[in-house]
């Protein structure tokens, strides 16, 4: 849940770490390798060379800007998000705030053509740059979830990928806008705090998330406990991070990654954000070669399919952890579990 933090959030500690950043262009088991590590170290990591055309993320990031700039009352047109449209402000269903307003839309071309209709003039423009973006993005993440596979020693390397390559896939395309923060000049400097949640800590429920942002400063993730990294801006580079499903499907090994975005500039901030889902019914359990990772050879957590999870996510609060409603075994059998 997004709440008023005990102490300011400039207080809080923050840890200098080089995150990984994975070259796209290296020969392929080296970059297979680097993307495993990541995703047990830190259940995060940045993809550069990554192949995605510019002008591709660049239509999209245009579109949204576009309709961010509209009056309130062209945007509350798409809204309210329950959970797919406009939101303010508003995250969820249980009264999680933040400073941040955004577009959340379905990747089902019948849904995003549907939908454009409420948020752009032109619908058609929009829903062709969404779906150019989409149609990108998703080839990008299904190759590193294919490097993933082939990194854990999965004989069937698109065990992960075609989860999210199924037409029936429910991935999420969310435009996140951060506008710059409105500061009260007449109060001294000492007295406030100039830093506020944009996005409260969460981790995603989806398979794996492809982020897009510009070069605006304001996310962060969590590894431990009360410790955050912030995460240098790139706009060249896409940012990577696991979900919950991906530390279902591999037994734990990867690490779902805690995060956050703040306000923190004079400058807005926007992120596109692409969540690879798997299709409502799809069994979420770990391929046999994965159950190695414990010395009992048993699964973490018990099958599931992704329409349960998704209904237990919405009936809780932003910050909860989720897959602990899922677990079979304890904590001390996870190796490099932080969920």
């Amino acid at each position: 849940m997004v709440v008023a933090s005990p102490k300011p959030l400039s207080s809080e500690k923050l840890r200098d770490v080089e995150l990984p950043i994975i070259d796209f262009s290296a020969e392929r088991s080296e970059v297979s390798k680097l993307i495993v590590k990541a995703c047990e170290d830190y259940g995060f990591f940045q993809v550069i060379n990554h192949g995605v055309p510019e002008d591709i993320i660049a239509n999209l990031e245009h579109e949204g800007l576009s309709f961010f700039a509209l009056p309130d009352s062209e945007k509350q047109r798409a809204g309210p998000a329950n959970p797919l449209g406009y939101g303010c402000k508003n995250i969820g269903l249980h009264g999680d705030k933040g400073e941040v307003e955004y577009l959340t839309l379905h990747t089902n071309p019948l849904s995003l053509a549907e939908t454009s209709r409420t948020i752009s003039n032109n619908p058609s423009k929009f829903s062709s740059a969404a779906s150019g973006y989409i149609e990108a993005v998703r080839g990008l993440a299904c190759e590193l979830l294919n490097l993933m596979a082939e990194g854990l020693l999965v004989p069937d390397t698109s065990v992960f990928s075609r989860l999210i390559r199924d037409v029936d896939s429910d991935s999420i395309l969310r435009l996140n806008h951060y506008p710059p923060l409105q500061l009260d000049w007449d109060t001294s400097p000492s007295s406030y705090d100039r830093i506020k949640v944009g996005f409260g800590e969460h981790s995603d429920p989806q398979i794996l998330t492809l982020l897009r942002s510009n070069d605006v400063s304001g996310l962060q993730i969590s590894i431990e406990d009360g410790v955050w990294i912030p995460v240098p801006p790139d706009p060249t580079a896409f940012c990577a991070n696991v979900g919950d499903m991906l530390q279902a499907l591999t037994n734990g090994r990867f690490v779902s990654v805690r995060h956050r975005a703040l306000t923190n500039s004079c400058k807005s901030r926007i992120s596109m954000a692409y969540f690879g889902g798997p299709p409502l019914q799809a069994w979420i359990t770990a391929p046999p070669e994965l159950l190695a990772s414990n010395t009992n050879r048993l699964s973490l957590y018990r099958p599931f399919t992704w329409a349960e999870y998704k209904k237990a996510v919405y009936s809780l609060r932003l910050g909860d952890r989720r897959l602990d409603l899922f677990r079979t075994c304890s904590d001390a059998a996870a190796p490099g579990l932080a969920s």
